[in-house]
């Protein structure tokens, strides 16, 4: 691998990264926990993390319990995940907090297929933006001599064919999470 690509290469791995993180919020027909990742409580006086504030369990498929380790806050947890939108069933049961998940309609699957292609859109213009940087750091050391002409086109070639492997690997991420999405 070129001293170029190699310079960038953990920025194309923060981008999967972010991609991954960022559709995990992405609703399937089950619970699952990081659902809540992006809701933040207001508790203390600051903003937390549910699972900062509660202990978050799913109890079976289509719901999940928040336990909150000082009662106090419960209220705050509530409105947060109201607040939050997420298209759950909010109950508080005094002690707990249940999120019920609906199934997902048809229309829903649609409308979570087309978030998770613009996620991953701005995603593939983040890489290409990393490789239009690593491409004009060659051009011009080729302008500068620092490298030849043979150099320029065997670099250029590598980090084109890294560039695909990186975009196949966020489409096969989303075509697993699409899968899980559109599973009845």
């Amino acid at each position: 691998m070129n001293e170029y690509l190699q310079k960038k290469q953990g920025e194309f791995a923060s981008t999967i990264d972010y991609f991954k993180n960022d559709i995990l919020s992405l609703r399937t027909g089950q619970a699952n926990p990081s659902i809540l990742d992006s809701v933040q409580v207001s508790a203390y006086g600051v903003l937390n993390p549910v699972n900062a504030v509660g202990n978050v369990a799913v109890s079976d498929s289509h719901s999940i319990t928040i336990t909150p380790w000082d009662k106090s806050v419960i209220k705050d947890i509530e409105k947060a995940i109201i607040e939050a939108d997420l298209g759950l069933g909010v109950v508080n049961e005094g002690e707990k907090i249940r999120l019920t998940i609906s199934p997902l309609t048809e229309e829903n699957r649609v409308d979570l297929v087309k978030k998770l292609n613009e996620k991953m859109e701005k995603s593939r213009i983040s890489l290409r933006s990393i490789r239009d940087d690593i491409k004009s750091d060659i051009e011009e050391a080729f302008v500068d001599k620092e490298i030849g002409e043979d150099e320029k086109f065997r670099f250029l070639e590598e980090l084109e064919e890294f560039t695909a492997k990186k975009n196949e690997e966020l489409k096969n991420i989303k075509d697993k999470k699409e899968k899980d999405i559109m599973e009845i």
